[in-house]
Formats: structure tokens, sequence, C-alpha cells
């Protein structure tokens, strides 16, 4: 005779499942996908005439548009990529005085005292049609221009790189080295 087959009793595994499942839910972390950061500008008056010192002269603007190829213009001039970040470095440096490149403002900054920062802005606009994955890139090459000027700067002030220095000093060394990127709607860019 054969012998019967003992059951299993499963009347606890629905409560041990839910239980998993809640276990799961409370300790997984999701992917918080994250964007770009900026600091946007105060809202504009209603004034429609600008006053002498809120007009922005133009060679205080450097000029980055991307159109729908993905093709780059500096200052209307057809560019490469690998050019953004000297080019951006340079703009705000303006090492030379060069009469082409922004004006300096005097201003207070601890750590510095009185010194002179740039009035520099990148007017950075892309087209409706360009790609994600280049307007990427151009912000990345101008994050980098800007992060390695503050380096270089945290270095020569301060005999340390940026990211280790206490935050009052990365607040002057923003002060003095500002991320000034005012980026326009998308529209139609025509072709170069």
């Amino acid at each position: 005779m054969p012998r019967p087959v003992p059951e299993v009793n499963s009347s606890s595994q629905a409560d041990i499942a839910f239980m998993l499942l809640i276990f799961f839910l409370v300790t997984t972390t999701m992917d918080v996908d994250s964007g770009i950061s900026r600091v946007l500008p105060p809202p504009a008056e209603d004034d429609t005439e600008k006053s002498p010192d809120q007009q922005i002269h133009e060679r205080n603007i450097l000029e980055v548009l991307v159109n729908r190829n993905d093709n780059l213009s500096l200052e209307g001039r057809r560019a490469d990529l690998s050019e953004l970040k000297d080019k951006v470095k340079e703009f705000f440096l303006n090492p030379n005085n060069d009469p082409d490149l922004p004006e300096r403002r005097d201003a207070e900054i601890e750590y510095y005292g009185s010194t002179t920062v740039s009035k520099g802005v990148i007017s950075l606009m892309n087209d409706r049609g360009t790609s994600y994955g280049m307007y990427i890139k151009v912000q990345n090459e101008i994050a980098r221009a800007v992060n390695e000027l503050r380096n270089e700067e945290a270095i020569r002030k301060f005999g340390k790189p940026y990211e280790s220095l206490d935050e009052d000093k990365k607040k002057a060394i923003k002060k003095y080295l500002p991320n000034a990127v005012s980026e326009a709607e998308p529209e139609e860019i025509k072709e170069d």
C-alpha cells in the first residue's frame, strides 16, 4: 500500500509574501533624475528702459548657438565643441585685458578684499531641433570650464583644490568667478 504524501501547510505563505513585498518597498531606493542646476535671474521689472548700469555691453556677452544639426557657433563663427571650454575660460578671465572681452567691475569679496570681477555673461541659445545629447555636451563644457577656473583659483589663492575648501572659501571663489549663463528660449536658428 502506498504511503500518503504529507501536505505542506501553506496558510502562512501569503502573509510571508506580503511581508517580503513590504520589506522591499520600504528598503528600495528609486533612482531620481536630476537636472542641470542653474540660478535663475531675478524677475525683470516692468520698466521698459534699462538704467545705464543695467545695460549689457556686447563685449560682455559670449554668444553660444547650437543649430538643429548640432553645429556649434561661438560669436557667429562655426566652432568645434572642443574649443568651447578654452573660449569660456578666456572669456571670463580676460587675461590680457582685451577690449573685445568682458569688462570688469569692482567688488568687495571676503578673502579678496576690494577686487574686480568679470561682467561676462554666456548667452546660450539652442534650436528647437538640437539633440538633447548635444545640449548636455555644451552644458558640460561650460560647467567644466567654470569648475577648472574655480579649481585653479582655489589652488592659487588657498593652496588647495576647490572641493577641499570650506564653504566660506567656496562662496568667495564663486563670487570671484561666477557661473553667469543666460539661456534663451529655444527657437529656429538659421544654418551657418
